[in-house]
């Protein structure tokens, strides 16, 4: 018999292998200073494009002051335990039904983390007699909460409608063999591309195949539709949304999420999700501070509108400097390049320490070999400057690539690391 750590100590995995090079840096790197359009990496100013605040509240100072006077009154500790058993508040309930209304929808759900939320949500609305279909390119926490399903499932290509039709087929197939139902995943934003979810041309399909529809609108929560309620507002199709899904951890800058649908499948998920039944309760100085973020969404469009402002700066710059940043709908905003690991590295390293700009890098295997991603997100906190700041960052940046230079420095460094 194999000792089990054998493996976990030849093979770190594909991303694993490049710790040595990237530690600290390239991956786990320490922002630090307030967050912001602009803050500290390795002890110089950078303008950041790397945090998920779209409309600038983690450091607004009415956020900070509602999450320190709900400290300083709580503790982080309170309330202690499980919803079910004595971790339930008023102020819960409070923010659930804000959170519905807000999205439209009859009940909401308050969880303690959207990754989380979302692998037990899946476990609990399916059984093995049901069947799964999903697009490929959903979210880590869609793909490990459909790893817990013991019945059938099936992916459908990204964003493509016949794909999606083809494996219906085949879906009711199997739930009339079972006596199942279909469950149909799909996303209000999809992070990495920025693509939206075609819920709509998804809703049309309904009818014909009598499917239940999960969206998880984790990018689309805060920056889409009237308001900020959504992607599913935005395309008009909100109420066609079997189970709504939306995490803090973007535009509501903190933590925790909720899922939105119907009082009926709202209750069976209070009573059903492992994940919340058997975990403590959110701490109220989060809850108090979701409260006080969700009222500046509903009474600042200011914040959306300012975050979209920078997004079409950024965006129409760099499509009018020649850089393909895909079919981008959303503010995330990917900018595709061309080639491997150690030039991404090189690039990168180039980019922060002379360019004195911070964006996250996509590698191998997130996507296909070859390809490179500098995935960049706008905020409500960034100005014009920054866009041109980077805009010219990014121009130079492109010359070395194709004119190899970053391949030459990667082949000294890999060298040297060796």
């Amino acid at each position: 018999m194999k000792d089990l750590f054998e493996r976990i100590i030849k093979d770190k995995g594909p991303l694993g292998k490049w710790a040595k090079q990237a530690e600290g840096y390239y991956v786990f790197p320490k922002l630090e200073g307030p967050i912001s359009n602009r803050m500290s990496f390795n002890g110089k100013e950078l303008v950041t494009w790397s945090i998920n605040d779209y409309l600038g509240l983690a450091n607004h100072p009415d956020v900070i002051k509602a999450d320190g006077e709900a400290a300083m009154e709580h503790g982080m500790a309170y309330p202690m335990g499980a919803r079910m058993m004595s971790g339930h508040t008023k102020f819960h309930e409070q923010l659930e039904e804000e959170c519905a209304e807000f999205v439209h929808k009859e009940s909401a759900y308050l969880v303690n983390f959207g990754y989380q939320g979302m692998v037990s949500a899946i476990d609990a609305l399916v059984t093995k007699r049901d069947v799964i279909v999903y697009d490929v390119d959903s979210h880590a926490c869609i793909i490990d909460g459909v790893r817990l399903h013991h019945g059938k499932r099936y992916t459908f290509k990204h964003n493509d409608i016949e794909s999606l039709e083809k494996n219906l087929i085949r879906a009711t197939k199997i739930a009339n063999e079972t006596g199942g139902g279909i469950l149909v995943i799909s996303e209000g934003v999809f992070g990495m591309r920025g693509l939206q979810g075609k819920l709509k041309e998804i809703v049309a399909l309904k009818e014909k195949y009598g499917f239940r529809l999960l969206v998880d609108d984790a990018h689309g929560f805060g920056t889409l539709g009237e308001g900020g309620r959504g992607a599913g507002v935005e395309q008009g199709v909100q109420d066609d949304i079997d189970v709504y899904f939306a995490t803090f951890a973007k535009s509501m800058a903190g933590i925790g999420a909720f899922f939105a649908a119907d009082k009926d499948i709202i209750q069976y998920l209070q009573y059903n999700m492992r994940s919340q039944m058997f975990a403590k309760s959110l701490p109220m100085a989060m809850v108090k501070g979701a409260l006080k973020r969700l009222d500046m969404i509903r009474t600042m469009p200011e914040l959306k509108a300012k975050l979209w402002e920078n997004t079409n700066a950024l965006q129409n710059g760099l499509k009018e400097n020649g850089f393909d940043i895909g079919d981008t709908n959303s503010c995330v905003t990917p900018v595709y390049l061309k080639g491997d690991i150690p030039e991404a590295m090189a690039m990168v390293n180039d980019l922060r320490e002379n360019y004195r700009v911070f964006c996250s890098i996509v590698v191998y295997p997130v996507i296909p070999k070859g390809l490179i991603i500098l995935r960049l997100i706008p905020t409500a906190m960034h100005n014009l400057e920054d866009v041109d700041i980077t805009l010219k960052a990014f121009s130079g940046m492109r010359e070395k690539l194709e004119g190899g230079v970053y391949k030459r420095i990667a082949v000294a460094m890999m060298a040297k690391s060796e």
